[in-house]
């Protein structure tokens, strides 16, 4: 009896040990594998089990969470969801996260381990941290201004503080509302299907996902590399510039919009537009010049983040000399999101220095407590002070004299550069209408906001569109909403 007894015992003890073995093979072995597979809703259950944290801006939530009571429970919400969706981005049930909902998605959601109380904590206790907040950089006033300011048209506009890097603004239009993506039944499929069959693409952040041929907004780099370089000893001195000018190696002469550019100085160039004067300026100072001073500006980077993705603003470098003339007047393969030409006009205001761009001031938890902050970003300097002083002048002029007027602002000091820019086959499509400017109160020592704005279908005739008609007046109520808030 005994013998049986042991046999029983040795083999409940395999058993035992079979079974131990088995389960050591599931959660160690193939852990990865269950976890991924698709039938294993246990993670997505419990990332919606609770409310995610919130995108702030000036004090103000503006996003939320709305309790379902089903299995993923908590979807989100968002106020003013059109004026900040190219800030937010979305958060779906379905479809994922974009932008900062994407970037920021550890804190928000609560999975970040700084939110732990203590390390390994969760691991331990099987609980969850409850969602961080992100605080962002957007001025409020000057977000809606640039929003209202392109109701109606297509377009985008990047606004951003000179002095720091921060972004005031983030806006593209049209927009969307992110909230009806939120879920994961009927109404998140039919706005998803809706959204991506608009040919406007509305859930496409124009400010800092497409780029543009900048026109003759590009002149300021232009201008900046050719005063670096020593091949104009200043901006009153004839440019020798003939007009028409025969692009080198070619038979094709280019024109200009306007008259009195031949042998322009740089100023009245600059106020006029000549495209003579700054094609001619741009071969005569050389590719590589050219190159290093774009580059200086952040053209041809493909890192930069501000937290999520930019894309890359480019300046082709493979170019001839005929190719070099149109580049250098915002033409042929120059391409430019409106964020890096607000980066642009940010470096003539900030006496030539370029800070990289951010959107989180800083992240926090659920109590309040800080959990990351931005720092002092990277700094480069993209041209010389003194370079950087007279393209300061020359910008006033053009809103003080030139193409620029309706961006002037009563009790301010403001700087721009209009710029239209052809595209399309045989440049068939409606000119693009740019304007970059940079204001600052008279009684103040520097610029507190520098703006770029795109108008990709500017009203009215190819003649009567015009960065100074179309975009600057955008860019004025951008600036003096940032100017009043101060």
């Amino acid at each position: 009896m005994t013998r049986h007894i042991r046999h029983a015992a040795l083999f409940c003890a395999l058993l035992l040990v079979a079974l131990l073995v088995n389960a050591a093979r599931v959660q160690v072995l193939h852990a990865e594998d269950y976890e991924a597979n698709p039938a294993n809703r246990r993670a997505t259950i419990t990332r919606y089990q609770q409310p995610r944290g919130d995108i702030w801006v000036d004090g103000r939530p503006v996003t939320g969470s709305r309790d379902t009571g089903e299995h993923l429970r908590y979807e989100r919400t968002y106020s003013d969801g059109p004026l900040y969706a190219p800030v937010t981005g979305f958060a779906s049930q379905e479809y994922g996260t974009t932008l900062l909902e994407a970037t920021e998605d550890a804190v928000l959601s609560g999975a970040a381990p700084v939110l732990q109380p203590l390390p390994l904590w969760n691991e331990f206790t099987r609980s969850h941290s409850a969602g961080g907040d992100v605080l962002t950089t957007i001025d409020p006033r000057a977000q809606r201004a640039a929003y209202e300011g392109l109701r109606g048209r297509k377009g985008a506009v990047a606004a951003v503080e000179p002095s720091t890097g921060r972004i005031l603004a983030l806006v593209s239009v049209p927009s969307y509302d992110p909230e009806p993506l939120s879920g994961n039944g009927r109404t998140a499929r039919e706005a998803w299907a809706r959204l991506n069959a608009d040919p406007d693409r509305p859930m496409l952040n124009r400010a800092v996902q497409r780029t543009y041929p900048p026109g003759s907004t590009f002149k300021v780099v232009t201008a900046a590399a050719a005063l670096d370089a020593g091949v104009l000893k200043g901006v009153d001195e004839p440019t020798r510039s003939p007009d028409p000018y025969l692009l080198p190696g070619t038979t094709t002469r280019l024109v200009n919009g306007t008259d009195r550019c031949r042998n322009a100085t740089l100023r009245d160039a600059f106020v006029r537009s000549c495209n003579t004067v700054f094609a001619q300026l741009g071969v005569v100072t050389g590719v590589e010049r050219l190159r290093r001073t774009a580059e200086s500006f952040g053209f041809n980077d493909a890192d930069l983040r501000v937290p999520f993705p930019v894309a890359p603003s480019t300046f082709d470098t493979t170019v001839d000399a005929a190719q070099l003339a149109l580049s250098s007047i915002g033409q042929y393969n120059t391409r430019a999101t409106p964020l890096q030409m607000a980066m642009v006009a940010a470096a003539v205001a900030s006496g030539g220095q370029v800070r990289e761009p951010y959107l989180v001031e800083r992240t926090t938890r659920a109590s309040g407590g800080t959990v990351s902050a931005a720092g002092s970003g990277a700094v480069r300097r993209a041209m010389l002070p003194a370079t950087a002083s007279r393209l300061r002048e020359l910008m006033r002029g053009v809103v003080e004299d030139g193409t620029g007027g309706k961006a002037a602002i009563e009790g301010a000091v403001v700087g721009g550069k209009t710029g239209t820019a052809q595209h399309g086959l045989g440049n068939s499509g409606m000119p693009y209408a740019w304007f970059i400017s940079w204001a600052q109160r008279e009684d103040e020592l520097e610029p507190k906001v520098a703006v770029a704005v795109v108008v990709e279908d500017g009203e009215g005739s190819r003649r009567e569109i015009s960065g100074g008609g179309t975009a600057a007046p955008v860019a004025r109520a951008v600036m003096e909403a940032v100017l009043r808030s101060e």
